[in-house]
C-alpha cells in the first residue's frame, strides 16, 4: 500500500482552508533533504505558515512537500520530505495532528522483533481426596 502519511497532511490541509483557518506545518529542519532558512530554526524545529495567501508554488505529493514563502522579505525556496512534518494545525485552534517523528507507516514490521509465540499447555486435572 502508499504510504498513509501525505494523505493525512494533504487532508488536514484542506480541512483547516475550508473552516476558513490558517494552516501551519511543524517540520523537522534536521531531517535528512529539508531545505529551509535556517535563520527561523529553533531546536532543530521550524513552524511555516502554509496559506495559500503566504505561499507560492505549493506542491504536495506522496514524497514531499514544496513551495515558496517570504521571509523578512526574502523569498525562499523550501523543500520538506513528507516524514519530516511533524504536525499539521490550525494556528487559531490548534485543531489537528501531530505525528510521531518515527512515523513511516511504508516501513514493514521488523519480523525479527516480533513477540514470541508462547506454548500453551494443556490443563491438567489431577484427583484430590
Amino acid at each position: 500500500m502508499t504510504p498513509l502519511k501525505p494523505y493525512l497532511v494533504r487532508s488536514l490541509h484542506e480541512w483547516i482552508l475550508e473552516n476558513g483557518m490558517t494552516p501551519y506545518l511543524l517540520v523537522d529542519a534536521s531531517y535528512e533533504g529539508v531545505i529551509v532558512p535556517t535563520a527561523y530554526v529553533s531546536d532543530e524545529r521550524i513552524i511555516l505558515n502554509t496559506n495559500p495567501s503566504a505561499v507560492q508554488n505549493w506542491f504536495l505529493d506522496n514524497e514531499a512537500i514544496s513551495f515558496s514563502a517570504r521571509f523578512s522579505g526574502q523569498s525562499e525556496n523550501l523543500y520538506i520530505p513528507i516524514n519530516a512534518v511533524l504536525a499539521t494545525y490550525a494556528k487559531e485552534n490548534g485543531k489537528g495532528m501531530m505525528f510521531d517523528e518515527r512515523f513511516e507507516d511504508d516501513v514493514p514490521p521488523d519480523p525479527d522483533k516480533s513477540p514470541a509465540k508462547k506454548e500453551t499447555k494443556k490443563p491438567v486435572l489431577k484427583i484430590v481426596k
